[in-house]
């Protein structure tokens, strides 16, 4: 494995443990917030170190578009943080934006680990996007499901921010 993959690793298993810790702590406390920032900023890091993983394709593949459509994810559902906009629907979009990303990232993780399993190797294509369009639809079912209950337990103070 090379240092960027390494380091690439470490981030995305540091982004898992605190995207899970606040997937399951009570919304709009500090650890939520804490936890929070820094599943935002091994996200950053660990889409960014992406875009310099060539070992696949030798070039710009469709990994690094997933890795670009992450970040977009994570800016999505940040946006409505720092500004409180839409008013009244911030909350839910940042939600099901940051959930969505979180459910990306147990996707790649997913993909990742089944496309190791050996015997895999002849249909790497179908393993990953199965795996993928799995966990997605899945996750997508359990955002839907979820979200809204969350976003009615997060403290009212952040309802009606600014």
């Amino acid at each position: 494995m090379s240092t960027v993959g390494f380091i690439h690793m470490i981030f995305g298993i540091v982004a898992l443990v605190a995207g899970t810790a606040v997937l399951f702590l009570r919304k709009g406390t500090r650890w939520h917030r804490t936890l929070g920032h820094l599943y935002l900023t091994n996200m950053l890091a660990l889409n960014i170190s992406a875009l310099f993983i060539y070992r696949l394709y030798g070039s710009f593949g469709p990994f690094h578009w997933l890795a670009l459509m992450s970040l977009l994810t994570l800016v999505a559902g940040m946006v409505p943080v720092f500004t409180r906009r839409p008013k009244g629907r911030w909350l839910e979009l940042h939600a099901s934006f940051i959930n969505g990303s979180y459910v990306g990232l147990v996707a790649a993780t997913a993909a990742e680990i089944t496309s190791r399993i050996p015997g895999t190797e002849e249909s790497f294509g179908l393993v990953v996007g199965g795996t993928s369009l799995l966990v997605m639809v899945i996750g997508g079912m359990l955002i839907q499901r979820f979200t809204p209950a969350s976003v009615r337990r997060t403290p009212n103070r952040f309802h009606h921010a600014r």
